[in-house]
């Protein structure tokens, strides 16, 4: 996902990885309050190797979250976020657009299904009173 992220990004360093990782995690956990059902996880991991004096630290994606839709809204969350956007207001739309979309689509949530209508109260006898 974090390679996905990059190139949605136009991204081409990995200096950026702790923040992107961040601003996803961030992105997922949003769409979770919201009511969205992530089919997968969103997760990564600091990775430090050290060879003779030289350490080696990255980010290893560990995530499972494949699904188009949701892995876009995640990535125009972390684009809304990342540094100071000119178009900051039409991406913090399109991510509510996307989110919402979410939660209202069939399968991306918990809801359940609707409740069953409230009956129909019992319609007043036809004359009135005193007839």
């Amino acid at each position: 996902m974090l390679n996905e992220c990059r190139l949605a990004l136009r991204i081409t360093t990995e200096a950026y990885d702790g923040e992107l990782c961040s601003l996803m995690d961030a992105g997922a956990r949003d769409l979770t309050i919201a009511g969205v059902r992530l089919p997968g996880t969103v997760s990564f991991t600091l990775v430090s190797t050290t060879v003779g004096q030289t350490t080696t630290t990255y980010y290893r994606d560990d995530s499972t979250l494949t699904d188009a839709l949701c892995m876009r809204a995640i990535f125009t969350y972390v684009r809304t976020h990342f540094g100071s956007p000119d178009d900051y207001e039409r991406l913090k739309e399109s991510y509510n657009v996307q989110k919402v979309q979410l939660m209202h689509a069939t399968g991306y949530t918990d809801y359940g299904e609707d409740p069953e209508p409230e009956p129909d109260p019992e319609p007043e006898p036809e004359g009135g009173e005193g007839e």
